[in-house]
């Protein structure tokens, strides 16, 4: 097969072995594949993949089951899945854990269901399960126009909970607004902070996803109302920072840290076996849908990764394979 190695800090489409199923894991051709923050934070050396996961990058795929390993009777040859990785997604052919592989919703492109594994999983797992997002709460989702915020606003919609959302700029917040978000602020024009009250009628938010870190953590966790939770899901704005203890104890505030890619095949399977149930049937009736920024071929991978860094994008930047 082919695969995206790294060399020199570029990006290039070669030879690589081939992967092989084995018991409880399928082997899929691989028709496409998004990117995400992490494979530019791993291509930098800055985030190793897990142990016993393929160095290759890429935490998506989408493509045709071509091999079905010992014990797996969720999938047969021949299936259009998409799939949730721990790596290996830059590449032609990718073994994956039969259950964080998927049926692709009905009408949807390969290149569609590439955008849907890693970031509706991301923002699932942490409204729901982390957070116990109810019906009705208030929510806050910084980089509303990422990939996890554009989920998140689409989840927060069919949950009946409010969305609100920062971005980059105000054409990104409108797009927000058009996908679901109750309202928005451009973070370049000021401290979110100062339209929490207009936004929650003075109350705070309930839950809070955060891919920021360090540098929104006190504005946070003024931002929550008592009993709010606060789960950070990434260090964009650093790793450091003090956190106001007396603020946590008088509004008995949780602050949850959250990655996805490390956790176990059942954890992640139970992700994904949820996203089944609740989230795929919404997509099939088009209440939910994969938002795709632009598809580019996989040999163009380094200007796939330029786009996302370049933080112009709304939703995911998908690469065609084949």
């Amino acid at each position: 097969m082919k695969a995206i190695t790294v060399e020199d800090n570029a990006l290039r489409w070669r030879d690589a072995a081939d992967p092989v199923a084995g018991a409880g894991e399928i082997l899929v051709r691989n028709r496409a594949t998004a990117i995400n923050r992490a494979d530019l934070a791993q291509r930098a050396g800055a985030y190793p993949p897990p142990p016993g996961a393929s160095p290759i990058l890429g935490l998506e795929c989408a493509g045709e089951v071509v091999a079905v390993g010992e014990g797996v009777t969720s999938h047969r040859l021949g299936d259009r899945v998409c799939a949730l990785l721990a790596g290996g997604g830059y590449a032609e052919l990718v073994n994956v854990p039969a259950g964080q592989a998927l049926r692709i919703p009905k009408g949807l492109t390969f290149e569609q269901a590439a955008a849907l594994p890693e970031v509706f999983a991301t923002a699932y797992l942490n409204l729901f399960i982390e957070a116990r997002l109810a019906p009705g709460e208030r929510v806050l989702l910084h980089a509303g126009a990422s990939g996890v915020g554009t989920a998140g606003i689409q989840l927060c919609k069919m949950n009946g909970s409010p969305a609100f959302v920062t971005a980059g700029s105000d054409d990104k917040v409108d797009r927000c607004v058009a996908l679901g978000a109750a309202g928005g602020a451009n973070r370049h024009a000021g401290s979110f902070g100062d339209r929490v009250a207009g936004w929650t009628d003075g109350q705070g938010f309930d839950v809070i996803l955060d891919p920021v870190g360090a540098g929104y953590l006190k504005a946070n966790l003024r931002a929550l109302r008592v009993d709010g939770r606060l789960v950070i899901i990434g260090l964009m704005g650093g790793a450091v920072a003090e956190l106001e203890l007396g603020v946590l104890m008088m509004k008995r505030l949780r602050v949850i840290g959250s990655t996805l890619r490390a956790r176990s095949i059942a954890a992640k399977t139970v992700v994904m076996d949820d996203l089944q149930r609740v989230v795929w049937p919404q997509i099939e009736n088009g209440s939910i849908k994969p938002i795709v920024e632009t598809v580019v071929p996989i040999q163009e991978a380094d200007r796939a990764h330029a786009l996302v860094a370049a933080d112009q994008t709304f939703g995911k930047v998908v690469m065609s394979i084949g």
